[in-house]
């Protein structure tokens, strides 16, 4: 080898190790590239001080309506835009989580315990009065017939959805644009009010107006699907999501009946707690009792939701992503009362927190503006809904948009018009033995089965509590299995034989033994169908909306759909039940109903369900 050879090749290893050497130096100028080499993020190596752990003790619970530094969660969400900046031979792809869904892996459960709870006040109230109402109709009113009193608790029980119908999507579009939590609380208010106002009720008149009102102010059943959508994103977890609310439906028809079956005219149902001489009554008993007989289940269920209104007011977040970001007045109040309990907790510990300007600071002002982690304003990145251009009808009603929601039309006129059926069928009294002998056919029937309100407030019960364990532990197995929309039309038509079945009770004798056995197999055919179907149906919808900016749109016109079948099928299913009686045809408005729930089930089948990568973009 030449000279020029040698000098040549040491110059070229001369640059390379220069190369290297400024590599080393970005690198050791860069921590994020430096720790990551080590698998360690800059962060991790940096112990909080104990000013930082007095803030953080006293913020526990940070959000982003209030000024905050920057948490742990925050640092994960920053680290992929970093990462983004290295080559690609120095990123490695993210494990997947193959951990199977469990009610314990849900996410964000704070917010879906009160979302919950306040699903579970207002079916609470509702079902609590199907215990009493035939009983009610009938003191509002003595000389009316059963047949009348069928009719008019049709009226009654479909007031509320009637008015849901013209307002609910009136109030899915309000959220969509001033949020959905004060939506939420105006719904909870207006339910509130009318249930006290209901306690005090004396004619069929007065009633119907209350609940008409009560029903007009309430649009949440579609606002919190679209809240739990927005609270639990991830479509892996939405099928357990989406079964707490009917869940929790469920428990309210577990425990409204019984207090309204319980509680109903305590004056001569318990006189030796509120009658004459009794634990609670003085020598005349408690006399406001006597003249409003059904206000106490309704005072007791109005002051349940009085409790969610306070929880929703101080806990429940904005899930609104144009509006979540503005001050929010409840969540403030809370932080402050948090605050003093945190405060009084660390004084003996530690050194008073208001030495902290920073902390008093951030207390003081309560229209401080929110830090993002990227070092904006959230009000600058905000935009208004109305500044967005608006999608087209084509657009936002879809074809599986229209069939979704008129299959859920179908199954709340199908669930709604059993129960208004089944809560006057119920404590109806049993023909006479003459009429009964005279009947020779299936097709003529007449009569109840003469429950009383007790009797009749368990056999509402039966329904949530049978619906419970089934929406609990069998729907999310079986839903993993076969998919939502093959649960949906493979339990359906089980409430179509509940109603083809019902009507046959009363040829039965009129002995406990033979009644409630058969009670029960009846009520567990149309509880596997509600049970397993309704939360398909919604999941159904919410997989249907095409763009997540319509979707208080779409579940707003859900639950106006819904409203509608509650309203139409009490109705027609009252005056049915009515002219059953009339002419000793009860059978009639059962086998009808049973047919209507087919051609439901019918309908359902030209729905297409959504692959999980075409719906990623709309959850």
């Amino acid at each position: 080898m030449s000279l020029s050879s040698r000098d040549k090749s040491k110059s070229e290893l001369d640059n390379s190790e220069a190369s290297d050497a400024g590599i080393n130096e970005h690198v050791d100028d860069d921590p994020f590239i430096k720790y990551r080499q080590h698998g360690q993020d800059p962060g991790s190596q940096r112990n909080p001080g104990p000013a930082e752990k007095e803030q953080e003790d006293f913020f526990p619970d940070e959000s982003n309506d209030m000024p905050h530094r920057f948490s742990r969660d925050e640092k994960e969400d920053e680290e992929p835009l970093i990462a983004s900046t290295l080559p690609e031979s120095s990123s490695s792809p993210p494990p997947k989580n193959d951990k199977p869904v469990s009610w314990a892996s849900l996410p964000r459960k704070g917010q879906l315990a009160i979302l919950t709870f306040a699903r579970f006040s207002e079916p609470l109230a509702q079902t609590s009065l199907m215990a009493y109402m035939f009983y009610q109709l009938r003191w509002f009113d003595p000389s009316l017939p059963d047949s009348t009193i069928s009719w008019q608790a049709g009226i009654l029980q479909a007031s509320f959805s009637a008015a849901q119908f013209f307002t609910a999507a009136l109030w899915g579009k309000a959220a969509d644009h001033i949020g959905r939590k004060p939506v939420v609380l105006i719904g909870l208010t207006g339910l509130c009010l009318s249930c006290f106002a209901y306690a005090f009720s004396t004619s069929f008149v007065l009633a119907v107006v209350i609940r008409s009102a009560g029903g007009a102010l309430n649009g949440n059943v579609g606002l919190m699907r679209t809240m739990i959508s927005e609270i639990v994103p991830e479509k892996k977890y939405q099928s357990r999501a989406f079964l707490l609310l009917p869940t929790f439906l469920n428990i309210g028809g577990i425990l409204g009946p019984i207090i309204g079956g319980f509680f109903a005219d305590p004056f001569n149902n318990l006189p030796r707690i509120f009658g004459p001489n009794s634990l609670f009554g003085g020598s005349d008993g408690i006399s406001w009792m006597e003249r409003w007989p059904y206000a106490l289940p309704n005072l007791l269920t109005g002051t349940v939701l009085l409790t969610a209104i306070t929880l929703v007011f101080l806990g429940l977040e904005e899930t609104h992503e144009q509006i979540k970001h503005r001050p929010d007045r409840g969540r403030q109040i809370a932080r402050y009362f948090q605050s003093l309990l945190s405060i009084r907790r660390s004084q003996s510990r530690y050194i008073l927190l208001n030495n902290d300007p920073e902390i008093n600071a951030n207390m003081a002002s309560e229209n401080t503006q929110t830090i993002n982690p990227n070092g904006s304003d959230p009000s600058e990145k905000e935009a208004s809904p109305s500044d967005t251009p608006k999608p087209s009808f084509r657009q936002i009603w879809t074809r599986n948009v229209v069939l979704s929601l008129a299959s859920h039309f179908f199954l709340i006129f199908n669930i709604a018009t059993f129960n208004a059926l089944l809560f006057t069928f119920l404590p109806t009294p049993r023909s006479s033995p003459a009429t009964s002998s005279a009947e020779t056919s299936t097709s003529h029937l007449s009569g109840g089965l003469g429950l009383s309100e007790s009797n009749v407030g368990l056999a509402t019960a039966l329904i949530g509590l049978l619906g419970f364990p089934l929406q609990l532990l069998l729907y999310p197995a079986l839903q993993s299995r076969f998919g939502t929309l093959r649960c949906y039309k493979l339990f359906l038509p089980s409430s179509a034989i509940a109603a083809f079945l019902t009507p046959l009770l009363v040829r039965l004798p009129n002995r406990p033994w033979a009644t409630w056995p058969s009670l029960v197999v009846v009520l567990a055919l149309e509880v596997l169908a509600r049970t397993l179907a309704l939360p398909g149906s919604i999941i159904l919808i919410n997989e249907s909306v095409p763009m997540a900016r319509v979707k208080g749109l779409v579940h707003g016109v859900g639950q106006s759909v819904a409203s509608a079948g509650k309203t139409v099928g009490p109705v027609l299913g009252g005056w049915g039940l009515s002219m059953g009686l009339q002419h000793n045809a009860v059978g009639a408005v059962w086998w009808a109903l049973g047919g209507v729930t087919l051609f439901g089930w019918v309908c359902a089948w030209a729905i297409r369900e959504k692959k999980e990568d075409e719906n990623a973009g709309t959850v």
